[in-house]
């Protein structure tokens, strides 16, 4: 009877045993590969790399080679400031070209010429302006009589007159803007004719011929500067007949 009672009393405790102590189920495969740390960022920058090629294939990107995609700002803006700068260099405008400020140059001398980095020393010495113990490249060309006497002094080309005032230094000023990013500066006038907002044509007169503080030892004259675009030229350059 004590044996049947003990047969007994393992299987009630074999069946109660805890589920623990039962081999653990091992994960599946789904769970083993997300548990990795690198499987999401994976995903994310796969997903956003197909996002990327869908959103370049319907801006019209497919197909097209490197030679049919657009330039560059650098290389448009390259070409543009090419073009205008030839455009400004034949400085043509309605049919006009560049004239000197004066009614015939053959009666005029230059008191101070422009300054050309690939000149002579003598011809770079030449061109310098002193003011004050400072020496500066002159970047225009200053033209007045012989006899000293004045002159009138002429548009070079039409357009609109920006500055009309005087300057300390440089005395009176008028300043022009023509197409194609030109612009002509006259400096040490006097009897300003001229004011801005005016439209003037080629071969207006806009003032006389005056002195300024920085170009006193020149005497009479007109100082004749013209912008490329900002950039000071060499008149000679641009003008292709004197008048």
């Amino acid at each position: 009877m004590n044996e049947q009672n003990n047969k007994n009393t393992r299987k009630v405790e074999e069946s109660i045993k805890p589920v623990a102590a039962s081999t653990p189920v091992k994960p599946t495969g789904w769970k083993r590969l997300l548990s990795r740390r690198w499987v999401f960022p994976a995903a994310y920058m796969a997903a956003a790399a197909i996002i990327v090629t869908i959103l370049w294939v319907n801006s019209g990107g497919d197909g097209k080679d490197a030679s049919q995609t657009v330039s560059s700002p650098t290389e448009v803006a390259g070409e543009e400031a090419g073009s205008e700068g030839q455009e400004a260099a034949e400085a043509a405008a309605n049919g006009e070209t560049l004239r000197w400020p004066v009614s015939n140059k053959d009666e005029m001398v230059v008191k101070l010429p422009f300054y050309d980095a690939s000149g002579s020393e003598e011809q770079r010495a030449a061109a310098m302006v002193q003011y004050n113990d400072t020496f500066m490249p002159h970047t225009a060309v200053d033209l007045g009589r012989e006899d000293n006497e004045t002159f009138e002094v002429l548009a070079a080309m039409s357009g609109l007159v920006k500055v009309a005032e005087q300057n300390t230094i440089n005395g009176y000023e008028v300043r022009i803007e023509h197409p194609n990013g030109l612009v002509t500066v006259y400096q040490s006038l006097a009897d300003v004719k001229v004011q801005a907002g005016d439209e003037v044509e080629q071969g207006d007169v806009i003032a006389m011929a005056g002195q300024s503080e920085i170009g006193k030892d020149e005497g009479v004259h007109v100082h004749f500067e013209v912008l490329d675009n900002g950039q000071s030229v060499n008149p000679d350059t641009l003008i292709k007949e004197e008048h």
